[in-house]
């Protein structure tokens, strides 16, 4: 399905209007351990607080480049935003809070509604549930908070507004390539574990296995996600699957896959495109993924060689 524009994402998704809001970043507490600085943060727009963390290597005035980091699900809900300096058992050790950040990014995230310091607001059905009885969606309000992020990590003084990039893993990655399809100033897109049409994967109930914050009424009326990805091009993407993984099998990843090699070829720009797809796992990041995807920020916001970052990290001093 061709012509899914970014202004019809912006009507299913019942986002707020968000024009005239400030986004400020601000520091509630800050320690330094081992080369980091850890800012436990909130960001601010608006009526809204969205508490989160905020990592920076020490020392670095910048403007260096900046990963907004999306966090997962998992029916965790307690992790949130932790997981950037904790990980979590579908990631490899170790995070990538503190990866990124001694390889000279400042690094963000923040807890979506519902997880972490936010479960407060309310569990992810009643939040889903009210937000569609109001004609909005829950991950409208999520996309719509993480857009306030970068606002706010985009005007920070020791960030590069023009190098900032996200990335995720299963709902983090859903949200990484969304925000990346809504919003130009996101440079490069980098996620792994949930990229697959979604028509596909209702026709066998596999659906079912997303939460319940993912539905968009009315989206395969217009596309799927093949086609919210597709308008990321022509910035550099990465996608990285398991061949095991339910939410991501051939038949509902390959004509996903095959929209968005069009969207790039038909652009010019097919080595912007990176595809990775692990034969014989399932819904997990692989040590293949990891090296892809830091290989990938480098290239694309740092201009050094993955080989390169792989020194920086092995190194005593970093």
């Amino acid at each position: 399905m061709a012509g899914l524009t970014r202004a019809e994402l912006q009507t299913l998704l019942g986002a707020g209007d968000r024009r005239g809001e400030t986004a400020a970043l601000r520091t509630v507490s800050t320690t330094t351990h081992d080369g980091l600085d850890l800012h436990r943060i909130t960001v601010t727009s608006g009526s809204r607080t969205l508490p989160g963390m905020f990592v920076v290597p020490a020392g670095r005035t910048g403007p260096l480049p900046a990963i907004l980091y999306c966090h997962a699900h998992g029916n965790r809900y307690g992790i949130g935003a932790a997981e950037l300096m904790e990980g979590r058992p579908a990631l490899q050790a170790p995070p990538y809070g503190p990866v990124l950040a001694r390889a000279g990014f400042a690094v963000l995230c923040i807890d979506m509604a519902g997880f972490g310091a936010r479960q407060t607001d309310g569990t992810e059905g009643a939040l889903a549930k009210a937000a569609l009885w109001r004609g909005e969606t829950l991950f409208g309000r999520m996309l719509d908070d993480l857009a306030a992020a970068l606002d706010a990590l985009a005007a920070h003084p020791s960030v590069d507004a023009a190098r900032i990039a996200t990335l995720g893993l299963s709902m983090g990655a859903t949200h990484a390539y969304w925000l990346a399809a809504l919003d130009d100033r996101i440079a490069a897109c980098a996620h792994m574990c949930a990229f697959a049409d979604i028509g596909p994967l209702i026709e066998t109930g596999a659906h079912d296995l997303h939460g319940i914050y993912m539905t968009v009424p009315g989206l395969l009326e217009k596309g799927d996600m093949g086609d919210v990805a597709a308008l990321v091009a022509p910035r550099p993407q990465l996608v990285a699957s398991g061949a095991r993984d339910p939410l991501t099998l051939p038949d509902a990843l390959n004509p996903a896959l095959n929209r968005l090699r069009q969207a790039y070829d038909s652009q010019g720009v097919s080595d912007a495109l990176t595809v990775l797809t692990s034969p014989d796992t399932g819904h997990e990041e692989t040590p293949r993924m990891r090296q892809a995807v830091l290989g990938f920020l480098e290239r694309h916001l740092s201009g050094a060689s993955a080989s390169s970052f792989e020194a920086r990290q092995s190194s005593p001093s970093s």
